[in-house]
């Protein structure tokens, strides 16, 4: 059986505390890997490696820092296929979907490989007789990140690009469900020159989230996950003096005013709902219908939901793969089965679904529930899985008041003809993310992703301009200083080392 082990100080190091946690392939059911779960001790090795790192990573010129990233996308590019293959084997994704994931991680390797701009100070000259004020801003030090299963390699390269362009070092705790895809982005670094210690990757459960969380020498945690723990994320680690980046969850709603063409509006739903089976933080969870529409646009939702090819994720032909675990797979199915019973209607029910030559995998079919009330808990609750609620409201100013009304803030998009319409919606709706005609709004990596109230805990969102000031912190310089006397002579063009 394959075991997945740590990355600490630039190679990989066997888990010492005998506890390890089962990795599935979620088309077969099948263990085909385990996982080593660290103990404290474990973390601490890897933060001590990524401070001892920090004391020349944190100095070394922007220039250098660049060339490792630029080397570092090229590795990435060449062995796409590669990290997706592995996605596909542990998170059970479409291998289609996990090659957009890498691509869209790859957004932020490039933001990253920018970093000499994103980090230019400002300076104010002759503020008084002969002084000079410059602002600054420099590196944290030692920073974590604690990612999730749905994106194993997207959300790590959210975090640690930027971070070590920054001048950081890192230490990573991937989802212990899906841990290849991160050990691999580690290899890759350190085959593009990445000095031993900048990155780690600690593999744990919540023994070893917690020391993150309380080690005096981690300056910052970044974290991608649910809610509830985002919470505790945010809580432990302020307790414990450090910055904190939690994004949370999400129940994201599409808004379709009656003018929308039916037939786009169908398709992008299908898209956002059940795409990656629902297992995205900025999935479509509830279409809101407004006016006359909502019959003919739930019959045209149903039409594209039967049609699906749901199967392994290694097959061509599939459009959906399966759900991460077993019991993952269960609940969402126990989201439709009340359904009915607290007053929606079960349009498409997909709990039953199987495919023939995969019967241990964990397989779920699409289902659309219409009619919800707000009081359903397939409507108060994120259900992470392909389920999609269409809610009905007669005016414009009641579904703004809707999705208002929702405790997350995550994503939201409207679909509509009328740009007076839509612009009313991108300033009234109370969400981080706004998709106008696009039902994922998620920022290409110069713009920042992050959502609002229950969605978001810290004061920055992840990668972008929040990304880069997140991982530094400002500093202003003033000084004053005689007319400079240079001597010596060199005619040589000036060089970046």
């Amino acid at each position: 059986m394959k075991t997945i082990d740590h990355w600490i100080d630039g190679k990989a190091v066997e888990g010492a505390s005998g506890a390890y946690g089962p990795v599935y392939n979620p088309a077969t059911g099948a263990q085909d890997t385990r996982v080593a779960l660290a103990a404290t001790d474990e973390v601490d090795r890897a933060v001590a490696a990524a401070k001892e790192a920090y004391r020349s990573w944190g100095t070394v010129s922007l220039a250098k820092r660049t060339a490792i990233l630029y080397k570092y996308r090229e590795l990435l590019d060449a062995h796409r296929d590669e990290i997706a293959a592995l996605i596909t084997a542990e998170h059970g994704k479409v291998h289609s979907d996990a090659l957009g994931e890498v691509a869209r991680g790859l957004e932020i390797v490039e933001l990253a490989c920018g970093i000499t701009h994103k980090l230019k100070g400002e300076l104010s000259t002759e503020v008084s007789s002969g002084v000079d004020v410059a602002s600054i801003r420099q590196p944290l030090g030692v920073v974590a990140g604690i990612t999730p299963f749905n994106f194993p390699a997207m959300v790590p390269l959210w975090m640690f690009p930027v971070a070590i362009a920054c001048g950081n070092t890192f230490v990573l705790k991937p989802s212990e469900k899906d841990p290849s895809a991160a050990f691999r982005l580690a290899e890759l670094a350190a085959e593009a020159g990445l000095p031993d210690g900048v990155l780690n990757v600690v593999n744990g459960d919540k023994v070893a989230v917690d020391r993150l969380l309380e080690h005096p020498d981690v300056a910052a945690v970044s974290f991608v996950g649910s809610t509830p723990i985002a919470k505790y994320i945010q809580t432990r680690a302020v307790e414990h003096g450090k910055r904190v980046q939690a994004l949370g969850g999400a129940k994201n709603h599409m808004l379709v005013l009656p003018d929308a063409d039916l037939d786009v509006a169908a398709d992008n739903a299908i898209n956002a709902a059940y795409g990656s089976a629902g297992e995205r933080c900025m999935a479509v969870s509830v279409v809101v219908a407004v006016g006359e529409i909502g019959d003919d646009l739930v019959k045209k939702i149903a039409d594209r939901a039967t049609a699906l090819r749901i199967g392994p994720g290694t097959d061509p032909s599939s459009e959906m793969g399966p759900l991460i675990t077993r019991e993952h797979r269960d609940k969402v199915a126990s989201y439709v089965h009340g359904a009915a019973a607290q007053g929606a209607e079960v349009v498409v029910d997909g709990t039953g679904y199987t495919v023939a030559d995969h019967p241990d995998g964990f397989f779920i079919g699409v289902s659309l529930l219409d009619r919800v009330p707000v009081t359903a808990d397939a409507y108060r609750d994120e259900i992470f899985g392909p389920v999609l609620c269409v809610v009905r409201a007669e005016t414009y100013e009641e579904a703004i008041e809707l999705i208002n009304s929702s405790k997350w803030g995550n994503g939201t998009a409207i679909f509509t003809r009328d740009g007076g319409a839509a612009r009313r919606f991108q300033l009234e709706v109370e969400a981080g993310m706004v998709g106008v005609n696009v039902p994922i709004p998620v920022p290409v990596g110069y713009h920042s992703f992050g959502g609002w109230k229950d969605s978001l805990f810290g004061d920055h969102h992840i990668y972008g301009n929040d990304g880069v000031h997140f991982y530094t912190r400002g500093k202003v310089v003033t000084t004053r200083w005689p007319d400079p006397s240079d001597g010596g002579i060199n005619l040589g063009f000036p060089r970046n080392h």
